[in-house]
């Protein structure tokens, strides 16, 4: 049988963990604190005979355990496990410092096992838990004595423990790969441009690249490029593959793809599946602590954990509602039981967030194990912006005050001085003369009053874990204390900067914002974490925007999957008489609503009509109707529910009449399906530019620093708005036998920068409206 490697934490936290769930706030150090905390340990032992991270290994039957050893001092013969914490040492759950002696143990033998092929043979080794506080810098030690054969006897009985799963997890593995390895394709031929696409996925994951893909709406794009990962996983030995989605519907169509993919397969999943799901989505009480004394699917999560693995992990898909039906019935937290079968699904499909966030689940999972993992980034032009909000932070001063009416009397003071602090940053024409300002960085003092005030209220949680939580402390705390990860982060690809906001007459209170304008330095190493990467979507022009803006590596593979759709089926129209810039657009209400009806009475059907903004949507519906009154509308409207983005689309029915109002780049631009006649045309009303305000200037101005003033205004306008236009346009043509018309209503349509970032394939005409708004121009 093949040999099964893991590392010493995974191996530990599979057998050693018992008990309560116990997530009361004591809240872990940021990765960069506990690597500085690390350092500081062993900067203190930096002597003669001292060694940091000690690479150690040891084989036990099939099972070979790896891991880095935080210390050996060889004078004492002691092996050291650093563990860096927040607040009272006292108050840490025993199943935890179980599972720390646990690891500090089995390091211990691996060592002994070290130490042995140097010719050293020791009989005793004293195994020493460092626990060091980030906030006072000080060490507290506990060291147990403990002979060799007790260390190996400890080793080897939990290497006993994990065997049976061990076994079970080569033999499911090496039915997966033998599976996969002759995998035929789900359908019976591929369509036009998804065997290039699928071609391309393939080369770039045997070669361990990163691959941009643009390819066409309606070719098949989630099977394009799950099939030839998973037919390319055995051979490149991987051991997960991510699905990463920005949007729930992505994640459904590649739910649904390897579930397709399976069919025809034995009963027994050959590819472990899961979906993985945001917390407030899946917590089954919401209004609970996450603790055993408080949550009753915490409590004694651990001691029934192995079984509600075991039934999960022989089920043929593990979406929301299978996860949630196992856990149940085991009485477990379907939401931290998800987290545990991330461990050990074949695919995960997820939000980027899991993977590319600070402290994403995936990535610290991927490092912790060695993970050998190939990534698909799906919707790839949407990681941009979703990257910059995964790496911005604010913190509200109406938060902060109206936090401060209720919070404990112990915390007032502290509080208090972080007020102050906020107010001596941001004095309305004083140090701020204007609403919205850039600032160099975040003042000390402030920096150091909100690091005060995160003690503090960590102090509070702990030592009082079980009270009630008071909900505008907590969000303050949490958002407290994201903005603190942020800023150990940021540097010249942030903007830090100020917003005076509030009713008139009253003091003005401020908004920070830590807003990250360039996230290529953050995305850049999370990639590389991975063997392959390939980002796909219908809109990645122009090439050098995706390059410089996500830190994609420069041996990147790029593919411009050709359109399988001809000329003939799409027939795209610009309005140049008519211009949308926002000083016109009074003048423009009555021509573009004109043209609808125009088109409309030309070839009636159903219709979508986007706008760059809700007031400007409700001015051409209300013409509109005056001037076709017959027609049926149905409009988008702010914040809309799930229900009532179906009830929307629901109106696109086969053979239907209709024309519905929407936003660029809201709901309905992108994501959305309607093949054949239940869409035949759009009609696109704006550049989708960004709006000219402060915060978009601004961003242009550090984008031209970086990259050039050449670019600063592609990057923060143009290119970002027109791939809001191709995606909206992409919604009429879905199939090779669609027929549709687009209008591109603006004057700007017809210039030759505007032109280069719409597709190829595309014939222009001009369209001559029955009433156009030329005077105002």
């Amino acid at each position: 049988m093949k040999t099964y490697a893991i590392a010493v934490r995974a191996l530990c936290e599979f057998t050693a963990k018992s008990g309560d769930l116990d997530l009361r706030f004591t809240p872990a150090p940021t990765a960069l604190e506990g690597q500085a905390g690390h350092a500081t340990v062993a900067a203190r032992r930096a002597r003669d005979g001292y060694e940091s991270e000690v690479s150690v290994s040891g084989e036990y039957k099939l099972l070979t355990v790896r891991g880095r050893a935080d210390g050996y001092d060889r004078h004492s013969r002691t092996l050291e496990e650093v563990k860096t914490f927040r607040g009272d040492l006292a108050r840490q759950p025993a199943n935890h410092r179980v599972l720390h002696w646990t690891q500090a143990k089995v390091y211990g033998w691996l060592m002994c096992l070290k130490l042995q092929k140097d010719g050293l043979d020791l009989d005793e080794m004293n195994i020493s838990l460092v626990y060091f506080d980030i906030a006072s810098q000080r060490e507290q030690v506990f060291t147990q004595a403990c002979s060799a054969e007790e260390l190996r006897s400890h080793f080897e009985s939990h290497c006993e423990r994990f065997l049976a799963w061990a076994e079970q997890e080569v033999a499911h593995r090496s039915q997966r790969d033998e599976t996969l390895a002759a995998l035929p394709f789900p359908h019976g031929h591929f369509r036009t441009g998804q065997r290039e696409l699928a071609e391309a996925v393939y080369r770039a994951t045997v070669q361990g690249r990163v691959l941009m893909a643009q390819a066409p709406t309606g070719i098949g794009k989630t099977v394009g490029t799950l099939f030839p990962m998973l037919k390319a996983m055995p051979g490149q030995q991987l051991d997960q593959v991510f699905f990463l989605t920005a949007k729930g519907s992505g994640r459904q169509l590649a739910l649904e793809a390897a579930e397709r993919l399976q069919s025809g397969q034995p009963a027994r999943p050959i590819l472990r599946t899961l979906e993985l799901v945001a917390r407030n989505k899946a917590c089954e009480h919401p209004e609970l602590a996450c603790h055993g004394e408080s949550c009753p699917l915490a409590r004694g999560f651990y001691d029934r954990l192995a079984d509600a693995r075991a039934e999960a992990l022989a089920r043929p898909m593990l979406d929301k509602a299978t996860v949630r039906e196992v856990a149940l019935a085991h009485q477990v937290c379907p939401y931290y039981l998800s987290q545990e079968l991330a461990r050990w699904a074949d695919v995960i499909v997820g939000d980027y967030n899991y993977l590319l966030d600070i402290g994403g689940l995936l990535m610290g999972l991927t490092l912790a194990r060695g993970s050998r993992v190939s990534v698909l980034i799906d919707e790839a032009h949407n990681l941009l912006e979703r990257s910059r909000m995964m790496y911005s932070a604010d913190l509200d001063q109406a938060a902060l005050k109206a936090m401060r009416r209720t919070a404990p009397a112990a915390l007032k003071s502290v509080l208090a001085k972080l007020n102050k602090a906020w107010n001596d940053w941001a004095k309305p024409q004083a140090t701020q003369a204007t609403p919205y300002q850039v600032y160099p960085a975040v003042p000390e003092a402030f920096s150091q009053a909100l690091q005060k005030a995160t003690s503090a209220i960590t102090d509070h949680f702990t030592e009082y874990p079980t009270s009630a939580v008071d909900g505008e402390l907590q969000r303050f705390y949490f958002d407290a204390l994201h903005f603190s990860r942020v800023h150990e982060l940021a540097d010249e690809n942030w903007l830090v900067d100020v917003t005076l906001q509030g009713p008139p007459g009253r003091k003005p209170l401020a908004l920070i914002t830590l807003r990250n304008v360039v996230p290529a330095p953050q995305l850049g190493p999370r990639l590389a974490v991975a063997h392959s990467v390939a980002l796909f979507s219908a809109t990645l022009t122009p090439r050098e925007f995706y390059a410089d803006l996500l830190g994609l590596p420069d041996d990147t593979v790029w593919v411009d999957v050709p359109t399988p759709f001809s000329a003939g089926q799409l027939e795209v129209r610009v309005a140049r008489h008519i211009s949308t810039r926002y000083q016109h657009r009074a003048a423009s209400v009555e021509p573009i609503a004109g043209l609808i009806a125009e088109q409309y009475a030309r070839r009636p059907g159903n219709y979508l009509a986007f706008f760059s903004s809700f007031d400007y949507l409700r001015q051409v519906l209300a013409a509109f109707r005056t001037l076709a009154p017959e027609v049926p509308v149905w409009e988008q409207s702010r914040g809309m529910s799930e229900p009532e983005r179906e009830a929307f689309l629901a109106r696109f029915v086969p053979e239907g009449r209709g024309v519905g109002f929407a936003v660029l780049g809201g709901s309905f631009g992108e994501g959305v399906d309607l093949p054949g006649d239940r869409l035949i045309g759009a009609f696109i009303a704006t550049l989708g530019l960004p709006q000219l305000n402060p915060v978009n200037e601004e961003m242009k101005k550090r984008l031209d620093a970086r990259f050039g003033p050449e670019r600063g205004y592609d990057y923060a306008y143009l290119y970002p708005g027109l791939q809001k236009v191709v995606q909206a346009a992409g919604r009429v043509i879905r199939t090779t036998e669609d027929e549709g018309v687009i209008h591109l209503i603006d004057d700007r349509f017809t210039g030759p920068r505007v032109r280069r970032l719409l597709p190829a394939w595309w014939t222009i005409r001009q369209s001559e409206p029955q009433i156009t708004n030329s005077s105002a121009l």
